[in-house]
């Protein structure tokens, strides 16, 4: 019987080689071709979101597989709704002031780390941004949902080919350990890795020696300031706590309270079936949800208020919407200050907004670093100093934090993986999309000459006199013509796609018809000026005789 660290290292080479060859041919298609593609994946995926939603849910035991249906409705149609009309393909910006002309390429390969806590959402997204950019995609699941990734996988890769895809671009290892994974991310033919998972994953993926986009841990605060509309931000905070049980990064860790609101806040909350602990019920909690270094029980995420009440020795009434522990301050002595992917929230009285400020600041240091905050507020001078100052590089203002982060209650880029941008140990600090999965090349004309053309006209001394006519090359088009440069870049694309080729752009230009083609061997060679090995032997010897 094989090792299985050995077949899953063998697995990941094989998957990255024929990513990497169907990638190659990919790379040759049109923007129409591409975008033919990528619908197809996300009709598929958008069909298949409930039967995903329900393996991801029944394998895993995290969350609840209605929410999890709408995960994957998000990461499928409303990234789509956001990509559709993003140029992949050829000249994708003509800045005509600049003299610039921008053309998209591809990356390559990119390997997709997917976490368990989202398994076929992740990675049906990962997948459409990557073709998007007409890259190459193997996914690597975490061992706890290798069946529902593989089969969300399956679905759009399928999709993908009967649409016309090369075999072999989209894949997904059916394998997985620690060491197939690092093969897949060090992988000579891997260009990209996508991290989302735990701290340690996505630290091994900056560490592999390839370029990478990595996600952190969120923590997130919220903070509910003193003119805030209090009934609106509980319900935000109690909703984005229920969703899928909290599984989401993106989630509410903990509310930040302004005194004079408290009551109203605890009220609210009460109205909201949320269960306040007492401080014995907050020390069972802990202990039974992080273990002594702080390293949160997997037993426990993305299940109901009850089951963990029950897991830590004490019982809350069975529609309990959320468990709020109330904590002096945040730290190390305190776990549950910590981010929990569960229905637990931790709560935080203050008085003041520069209290909260720093409060908020707090857990965000306190492994939420650049990832996400909210702020419910109605004084704008408030809320533009928590813009200002607060290290997160998503500050949701009056909303819910678990999908405003994903750009589902506003319009932010839609998302399933938030970059915390270096703050976080990450190169990106916006939300990642297809946009970040291409090379962009820049075709720049001189507008700053050093030495200036019309100090180098041609004039008739220029012209070498020969006995037998040269037919020199004729200009093709001036730099000015980008429209022609943009015509032909878009010419050889469809040209190298295999469609019927129209005219090309240049032949149509000339003025002249050129002259008949000659048999060239291996001594009549073409040089740069236009003139064959022949010819330039005839001037040398011309001028040897004189």
């Amino acid at each position: 019987m094989a090792d299985k660290d050995l077949t899953s290292i063998q697995e990941a080479r094989d998957l990255v080689n024929k990513a990497k060859e169907a990638q190659l041919a990919f790379r040759k298609f049109t923007q129409e071709q591409v975008d033919k593609i990528v619908k197809a994946m996300v009709d598929a995926g958008f069909a298949a979101a409930e039967k995903l939603g329900k393996m991801a849910h029944e394998e895993t035991g995290f969350g609840k597989s209605e929410d999890k249906k709408k995960k994957n409705e998000f990461a499928t149609k409303r990234v789509w709704e956001s990509i559709k009309d993003l140029k992949t393909v050829g000249v994708i910006n003509d800045d005509q002031e600049k003299k610039i002309i921008e053309i998209a390429e591809p990356m390559g390969v990119v390997a997709a780390l997917i976490p368990s806590t989202n398994p076929t959402s992740t990675v049906m997204f990962k997948a459409i941004i990557s073709v998007k950019g007409r890259n190459g995609f193997v996914a690597s699941p975490h061992p706890r949902a290798v069946n529902s990734t593989f089969e969300a996988t399956r679905i759009i890769a399928q999709a993908a080919e009967t649409a016309g895809a090369p075999p072999g671009l989209i894949a997904c290892m059916s394998t997985p350990s620690i060491e197939g994974t690092t093969e897949l991310m060090k992988h000579k033919k891997t260009a990209v890795i996508l991290a989302t998972g735990s701290n340690p994953m996505v630290r091994a993926a900056y560490s592999s020696g390839r370029p990478a986009y990595g996600v952190g841990s969120g923590n997130v605060p919220a903070f509910i300031e003193r003119t805030a509309n209090v009934k609106k931000a509980v319900a935000d905070i109690v909703s984005g706590k229920m969703f899928d049980w909290g599984v989401l990064c993106s989630t509410e860790s903990g509310v930040i309270v302004d005194e004079p609101v408290k009551r109203l806040v605890i009220d609210e909350f009460k109205k909201r079936d949320a269960y306040f602990c007492s401080p014995e019920e907050i020390a069972r909690l802990s202990s039974t949800m992080f273990d002594p270094r702080g390293a949160i029980n997997p037993d426990i995420v993305g299940k109901p208020p009850a089951f963990i009440a029950r897991k830590a020795g004490f019982d809350v009434p069975r529609e309990t919407s959320c468990l709020i522990a109330e904590l002096p301050a945040v730290g190390r002595e305190y776990p549950l200050s910590r981010e929990k992917l569960s229905p637990v929230l931790s709560m935080f009285a203050v008085n003041g907004y520069r209290e909260g400020c720093e409060r908020a600041i707090e857990m965000l240091e306190f492994g939420g670093i650049g990832h996400t905050m909210v702020i419910h507020c109605t004084d704008p001078e408030i809320v533009l100093k928590f813009g200002l100052e607060k290290p997160a590089f998503r500050v949701l203002v009056n909303t819910q934090a678990a999908l405003g982060a994903v750009g589902y209650t506003n319009e932010l880029l839609p998302s399933m993986t938030l970059g915390p941008g270096t703050f976080g140990g990450s190169i990106i600090s916006e939300n990642v999309s297809a946009k970040h999965l291409i090379n962009v090349k820049r075709l720049a004309f001189e507008t700053r000459p050093i030495n200036p053309p019309e100090k180098f006209a041609s004039t008739s001394a220029d012209v070498v006199n020969t006995t037998e006519p040269i037919q020199m090359p004729k200009p093709q088009r001036t730099v000015e013509s980008s429209h022609s440069w943009i015509r032909e870049i878009e010419e050889r694309i469809r040209l190298k796609a295999g469609n019927t080729a129209q005219k090309s752009v240049i032949s149509s230009q000339k003025t002249e018809a050129a002259p008949p083609a000659k048999t060239q061997t291996s001594t009549d060679a073409v040089y740069g000026t236009g003139l064959s090995e022949a010819d330039v032997e005839r001037l040398i010897k011309k001028v040897d005789k004189k």
